[in-house]
This record gives C-alpha cells, sequence and structure tokens, in this order.
C-alpha cells in the first residue's frame, strides 16, 4: 500500500497571497466580533497593513526569484520575476485604490450607501441612512478581490487560473452595486457585469476543456511541450488547439475591456462606486493584461516551433482587436459628455495600446507591459480620486462657493457632466493641476510616466516586425490627446455656468437637479418658476479627510518621477523579462 507523501511547500513563495487571502479572512471575523463603532478603522487598517505586507513579501522574494524561478504545489503557483513584478504592481495599486475608497470628505460620508441589500427609494433605505449605518464589508471584498489578482497573474494552470478569475470577479460584482447615490444605476451596472462576465467565465473554461482535449493537461508548460513533440500538422490537431486558445483568450480579453467585448465597460464604470471604479480599471486590467501574456506567450512557445502558420493566425487575431480596441476607445471617447465615461472609453484606448505591445510577441514585451500597467495604474487611480471630490452643491440665492466646502447637508452627488467642470480650475487650482497631469500621462505627453509607457509598448511592435501597427497606435494616440485637452479647457478657460445667486433664465437645465441628483437614472429640466433660490445647485470641490488626498499626492509624485527619471523602474521590469521557469 502506497503511503501519500505529502508535498513540500515553499511557504515564503506563497506569502503576498497568503497575507492578502488571510487578512480576507481576518476581515470577515472582524465584522462579527468588532464593535460597530471602531469596526471601520480596524478593517481600513488591517486592509492597508495586508496589502503593504504583500509587497513587502515581493521585496524580499525578488533576488531569489531573479535568480531561479520557481513553482510551487506542483506548478499551481508559478514564481517568475514576470509574474512577481505584476503581484508588486498589483499590490501597489490596491494599496492606492483603497486609500481613495476609505476617504471620507469633510461632509463625514463616504461614496457606499449604508446598506447595499435595501431596495432604493424605500423606508428601510431612508432608516438606515438616518441611524449613520456603514458598510465595513467593502474591505474583506477588496482583499479577496485583490488576492485573486494576484493569483490570477502568477499560476501555470488554466483550471486555477479560472478559479482566480471567479475569486477576483465576484467581489467586484457585489462592490458594484453599492453606491450611496444613483441607487438605481449602481445596481444596473452590477446586474451588467455579473451577467456578461458570467458568459466570459463559461467561454473561458469552455476553452480549457478543448486545450485539455488536444493536450491532456492544463499546465501552460506542459502544453507548450506536447505542441513540440506531438507536432500541429502531423496530429491534425491544429483547430482543437487554436480555439480553445482563442476563447480562453475572449475571457481575459473580456477583463482587459477590449473591443468587442468592451460593451460592459462604460455603463460599469459609470455606475459603480468611483473608487470602486479606480480600483476596477487599475487593478483588474493589471492582473488581466499579466494573465493574458502569460497564456498567450507560453503557449507560443510551441506553436511557434511547430506551426508558423498557426501561430500567425493567433498573432492576425490579436491584431486585429488591438487595431479596433483602439479605433473605439479614441472615436467613442472623443465624444463623451461624462467624465466617468470618458475616462472608460480612455481605459478601452489603453487596453488597445497594451494590446500593439503584445501582438508583436518579442522578448521586451513582458519589461514595456508591466511598466505600463503600472504608469496606466497609477494615473487612473488618481484621476477617479478627483473625480470623487468633484461634487454637486446645493445653495441659497446669496451663497458663494468660492472653494472646498465645510457646512454639513449640502453636498449632494459627484458632478460628473463634463459642463459642470467648467471653472473648476479656480476653485481648487492643486487638484485641478494633479488631475490635468493624470489626464497628460494617459495621453502620452513627454515627461509623464505614460509616454514611457506608451514608447515601450509601440518599440514592442517594432521589435516584432509590425511596424505600421505601432503607428497606427501613435495616431490613436493623437487622437485620444484631443478629448484629454477637452476637458482641461473646460476646467481651466471656461467660466462655472452658473453664478449663485443669480436666476437661471428659462428652461434653463440645472446641475444635478432631478431624479439624476437624487438617485436615479434621469435628469430633469428646471425651470425659473419651478426652481427656487432655495433649490440652487453648483459645483464645488469637498475637502478630503486624508486618504484621497493622500493617493492623489503619491499618483502625481509618482507620475512625474516615471517620467523624468524612468530607469529607477525600467531597471527593475527589465529583469522581469523572463516568464518561464
Amino acid at each position: 500500500m502506497n503511503e501519500f507523501v505529502a508535498p513540500e511547500i515553499d511557504w515564503l513563495a506563497l506569502a503576498p497571497l497568503i497575507v492578502v487571502l488571510g487578512a480576507g479572512v481576518v476581515g470577515v471575523l472582524l465584522e462579527a466580533f468588532v464593535p460597530a463603532r471602531a469596526r471601520r478603522v480596524t478593517q481600513i487598517v488591517l486592509t492597508l497593513a495586508a496589502l503593504a505586507g504583500s509587497l513587502a513579501f515581493v521585496a524580499v522574494l525578488w533576488p531569489q526569484i531573479v535568480a531561479q524561478p520557481v513553482q510551487v504545489v506542483g506548478g499551481t503557483v508559478t514564481l517568475t520575476p514576470f509574474a512577481l513584478g505584476a503581484q508588486g504592481i498589483i499590490a501597489v495599486l490596491a494599496f492606492l485604490g483603497v486609500l481613495v475608497v476609505a476617504d471620507r470628505t469633510a461632509t463625514g460620508q463616504d461614496a457606499f450607501a449604508p446598506t447595499a441589500a435595501a431596495v432604493p427609494g424605500t423606508s428601510y433605505e431612508d432608516l438606515a441612512r438616518r441611524s449613520g449605518l456603514e458598510q465595513t464589508e467593502i474591505y474583506p471584498l477588496l482583499l479577496f478581490a485583490a488576492g485573486g489578482m494576484m493569483l490570477f497573474a502568477a499560476t501555470d494552470d488554466l483550471i486555477v487560473m479560472f478559479i482566480a478569475l471567479e475569486v477576483l470577479s465576484l467581489p467586484l460584482y457585489v462592490l458594484c452595486a453599492t453606491a450611496r447615490r444613483r441607487r438605481l444605476l449602481s445596481q444596473e451596472a452590477a446586474a451588467k457585469y455579473f451577467l456578461l462576465g458570467a458568459f466570459a467565465s463559461a467561454l473561458f473554461i469552455f476553452g480549457v476543456a478543448l486545450i485539455y482535449g488536444f493536450a491532456g493537461t492544463v499546465r501552460l508548460l506542459e502544453i507548450a511541450q506536447a505542441v513540440q513533440q506531438g507536432g500541429l500538422p502531423l496530429e491534425g490537431m491544429t483547430g482543437l488547439l487554436v480555439a480553445g486558445v482563442l476563447l480562453v483568450t475572449v475571457g481575459l480579453l473580456f477583463k482587459v475591456g477590449a473591443v468587442p467585448f468592451h460593451a460592459w465597460t462604460p455603463d460599469v464604470y459609470t455606475g459603480a462606486p468611483t473608487p470602486i471604479t479606480g480600483f476596477m480599471a487599475a487593478c483588474t486590467k493589471a492582473a488581466a493584461v499579466a494573465a493574458l501574456v502569460e497564456v498567450l506567450y507560453r503557449i507560443s512557445i510551441g506553436v511557434q516551433a511547430v506551426s508558423p502558420e498557426t501561430m500567425r493566425q493567433l498573432q492576425v487575431v490579436i491584431v486585429v482587436v488591438a487595431v479596433l480596441t483602439m479605433a473605439v476607445g479614441t472615436v467613442i471617447g472623443s465624444v463623451q459628455t461624462d467624465v466617468k465615461r470618458l475616462l472608460a472609453y480612455s481605459s478601452i484606448a489603453h487596453a488597445g495600446f497594451l494590446l500593439v505591445g503584445i501582438a508583436g510577441f518579442s522578448s521586451q514585451v513582458q519589461s514595456s507591459t508591466l511598466f505600463y500597467l503600472l504608469a496606466y495604474g497609477i494615473a487612473t487611480i488618481g484621476a477617479f480620486a478627483v473625480v470623487t471630490l468633484v461634487r454637486e452643491r446645493r445653495v441659497t440665492a446669496g451663497g458663494e462657493d468660492n472653494g472646498p466646502v465645510e457646512d454639513d447637508g449640502v453636498v449632494l452627488g459627484e458632478a460628473t457632466e463634463i459642463a459642470q467642470w467648467a471653472g473648476l480650475g479656480r476653485k481648487a487650482p492643486w487638484l485641478t493641476a494633479a488631475f490635468a497631469l493624470f489626464l497628460l500621462s494617459m495621453a502620452g505627453i513627454p515627461l509623464t510616466a505614460g509616454f514611457i509607457a506608451k514608447f515601450g509598448a509601440f518599440s514592442g511592435a517594432t521589435s516584432g516586425g509590425l511596424w505600421w501597427l505601432a503607428v497606427l497606435g501613435v495616431i490613436a494616440s493623437v487622437v485620444a490627446v484631443a478629448f484629454y485637452l477637452r476637458l482641461l479647457v473646460v476646467m481651466v478657460f471656461q467660466p462655472a455656468p452658473i453664478t449663485p445667486g443669480v436666476e437661471p433664465a428659462e428652461g434653463e437645465v440645472l446641475p444635478g437637479e432631478g431624479a439624476g441628483a437624487a438617485g436615479g437614472v434621469g435628469t430633469a429640466t428646471a425651470t425659473k418658476a419651478q426652481v427656487t433660490a432655495a433649490q440652487r445647485v453648483v459645483v464645488t470641490v469637498v475637502r478630503s479627510r486624508g486618504p484621497a488626498a493622500v493617493a492623489i499626492a503619491v499618483c502625481a509624485l509618482a507620475t512625474v518621477i516615471l517620467g523624468v527619471f524612468p530607469s529607477l523602474v525600467l531597471n527593475l521590469v527589465a529583469e522581469a523579462s523572463k516568464f518561464v521557469p
């Protein structure tokens, strides 16, 4: 009778994952045992400490993994410089994202409903709001999502990758439905994200089944070996493998937000609580792109050696998706009138820029991809943090609005219409400067992190022989600059649309009035006869109580440093070119 031999596990190699997921479990227990008055502070400290500890373990492991990549638990977790670098980036972005989530303005409100289970507009919801209830469950959910992302980017096993996909997705589905205001829009966004995400997950696991039917394994490296040993033309199984890889790629492209799998992005980004939108836009994209590189590049090792024609077919698919994604993101983004939807289409365009580099299938793509994910993630979290502070405010006819507010009871929801941001540069010059820096980085303007990131991505396409694709990427970047600058012009050069104390013209639409401000999904037109002085709504900037301001400052500083002194990070990510143990 054979005795069971327990596997030897390198617990230090698993430490970044264990800290985050373990803290998530502890956070669930805190919900049951910590008094309500101390629960929020305890959860925030635990979450930030876990993410910082995970990043510290990444730093400790880095020299060892660069020298010798390792496979843990039989390849379930594969730590290579690329995978460990992706885990570190996710930890950094999640830490900054949690700072924005934890912020409360001077009015004492955060971005989350007092109880997400309440039906919008019911007496129960009003009672929960008056009672001052707070949702602290969001912090364990954020930890589980971050842990799933870290596993998603560091596994060689497609089944484990699917599990990680669900672990990161399910908390996000819930978090999208927790917005304090515009509750129906928030719940609609969560429903769309859940339904489309379920379809993407089904396609992913079906692709895994087809790949297993071809290779008899779900390990990426073993699949590549099976391709090399069997030879695709000889086995006549090319169609089975290609179909499986394409379906897996579709599941990953959904998370990346690439065309034609992008339909969920604008609606979800708009309806979700803005801090959660920033967390998703940065961290989920980082994890999904890292997993996409792992799948495509590892399998391509065997496919390129045996069947160059099959490899060209796979490359054509990525190229077509990259071109469509850049086109949709830049063209449709240029006509948006809502800041969050504009940033959503910006996210789609950046997915296309990332795919431009990936399509080159060159050795330098791994390092340039990591730098791009870091630069884009920092600018994105900073931009959405700014959006959380730009609010609608109800004032009297003689009231003035010259800057950040302190008084309670007058601050409404976020002012997301681009027209409402007119004159914001005069009210909050420093905040406007930080937001302008984030937009310029997304546009790829020199001396910002975004310029170095795009240069690396387009260089990857050029080194892979796709110089024309790099040219299309540059053209798309130029188009994208237009709508970034349009928003900056509105903020800095246009006067505020409404001056407090002046009656609106007949039929004038006041920012924030109607169902959209009160929690519905529409807007209403207020006439001079319908609007009293007490109902006047202006746009203002609320004061942050600390965490969001810290996140904005750190993101702005990092954007400048990575743009002016990129070698500090480029030297590290250059070591991440090795992604096969």
